[in-house]
This record gives structure tokens, C-alpha cells and sequence, in this order.
């Protein structure tokens, strides 16, 4: 890595893991972003490893902070939860040539960037209760996409606790903690029972991406909606999606 790599490098890990983490995500697809913008030399498996990694930190302190809070639900997660972790697993086992992982990758970019940019829906309404067999199908698909990519899934999980009005915002958040937590642990074992554990430069990353998300939880479980954050958060997530796709095609 040259030295305009490095300078730019920590400040984005920071900035990406404050502004996921304000929002209750751990930031494996913005640190995948940032990786694929500047570390083009780095293999998917180093990248995907890494990202989960800084997932662990990062959705560790928005869990703690959300659930201090009073916003964490046991009983939301856990149906999600529970599918979730063999095919997470199965998904950090499964080998995938670089072409295909860089469609996938730059397909949940954008889907991220569609998430982030959209306004949470207002909490009016009752909650309505989460059908058992329809979380489990939600969870199974999530935790295989999860570990296949690299990210803990809850991008992809809180807008439809939010849409379909199983949890508040607040709750969702809380939720994805949890959920991204776990199914970043099941995915690294996966790599590592599949010998494809290799990481990238993460040495200079842990600093930044602890500091980003230590202040991003706080304030996103206490203070702040993240809606303008989130906008700009998916400009990068569509850029790095966009390069992506023309390495690849």
C-alpha cells in the first residue's frame, strides 16, 4: 500500500464505521466499498474477511449501545436469528470466482445505497406480530447472502422489519446489531473451517473503525435519525458499486 493509500484509508474506515454504526449497522459494505475503491490488489476473500471483521467491532458497540438504550428485542430477533447462522456459515464456506463475487458485491452496493438513501417510514400503527415460517425464510436467505458477501446482513434486514411494520426504527436498529453480530462470527468461522480466512491491512483499520463506531452508536441510539448521513453514505456505496462492475465486465 503507498502512502496516499494509507492517508485515505483510516479516515473513511472511521467515517463509514460512525455513520453505520448511528443507524445500528456494523459498515461491512462501506468498508467493502472503500477496500474496492482503494485497495484494488486486495482478493475478494481478503476483503469479505476483513469487512467482517470491523463488522464484529463495529456492530458490537452499536448492539451495546442501542440495548443500554432500551431499544433491543430478544423475541424480534431471534426467529431471524436462529435460520440465519448455518447459512451464514455455509455462505463464508462457499468458494466464488472473483467475477461472480464482484456482481453479487456491487448488486448489495446498490442495494444498500437504495436503503440508506430512503427515509424510514414513520412509526404509526400498531406492530404486527413476525409469522414464524416467513422469518425463517427471511433469515435463511439473508444469513447465505450475508456470508457469501462478506457483510452481516443487516442492511438487508432492517427495511423489512420497518416495512412491514414488525419493529420501530429504533428496534430495527437494536435488531440489526445483534443480527450482524452473529452472522459476522458464523461467516469467519465458515472461512476458517474452509481454509479461505486471509485478511487485508487490518491492522491500521481497528483504530478508526472502534473510535467511528464508540461515537456514531451513541448518538444514533440517543439523539439522531441518520436520513441526510445515510443519503451521502449512499453516493460512495453506488461509486464503488459502479467500479465494480466495470472491473468485472
Amino acid at each position: 500500500m503507498d502512502l496516499p493509500q494509507a492517508l485515505l484509508l483510516s479516515p473513511l474506515i472511521l467515517v463509514v464505521a460512525f455513520l453505520y454504526s448511528s443507524v445500528g449497522h456494523g459498515g461491512a459494505s462501506g468498508y467493502l466499498a472503500v477496500m474496492s475503491l482503494l485497495l484494488t490488489t486486495l482478493a475478494p476473500r481478503q476483503m469479505s474477511t476483513t469487512a467482517l471483521i470491523l463488522n464484529l467491532l463495529v456492530a458490537g458497540l452499536a448492539g451495546l449501545a442501542y440495548w443500554r438504550a432500551g431499544h433491543f428485542r430478544a423475541r424480534l430477533l431471534l426467529p431471524f436469528l436462529i435460520a440465519s447462522i448455518p447459512t451464514a456459515f455455509l455462505g463464508g464456506r462457499l468458494h466464488v470466482p472473483a467475477t461472480t463475487y464482484g456482481f453479487v458485491l456491487a448488486g448489495a452496493l446498490v442495494f444498500a445505497a437504495v436503503r440508506l438513501s430512503l427515509p424510514s417510514p414513520a412509526s404509526t400503527g400498531a406492530r404486527r406480530p413476525v409469522p414464524l415460517g416467513l422469518a425463517l425464510l427471511i433469515g435463511a436467505a439473508i444469513g447465505l447472502l450475508s456470508g457469501i458477501v462478506g457483510v452481516g446482513g443487516g442492511i438487508f434486514l432492517s427495511p423489512l422489519l420497518v416495512l412491514f411494520r414488525w419493529a420501530d426504527p429504533k428496534q430495527t436498529a437494536a435488531s440489526s446489531a445483534g443480527f450482524i453480530w452473529i452472522n459476522s462470527v458464523s461467516g469467519l468461522l465458515g472461512r476458517l473451517s474452509a481454509g479461505t480466512f486471509a485478511t487485508g491491512p487490518l491492522a491500521i483499520m481497528v483504530a478508526p473503525a472502534f473510535l467511528g463506531g464508540l461515537l456514531g452508536s451513541q448518538l444514533g441510539a440517543r439523539r439522531f435519525s441518520g436520513l441526510t448521513i445515510r443519503r451521502t453514505l449512499a453516493i460512495v456505496l453506488v461509486i464503488a458499486a459502479g467500479k465494480l462492475l466495470l472491473t468485472v465486465l
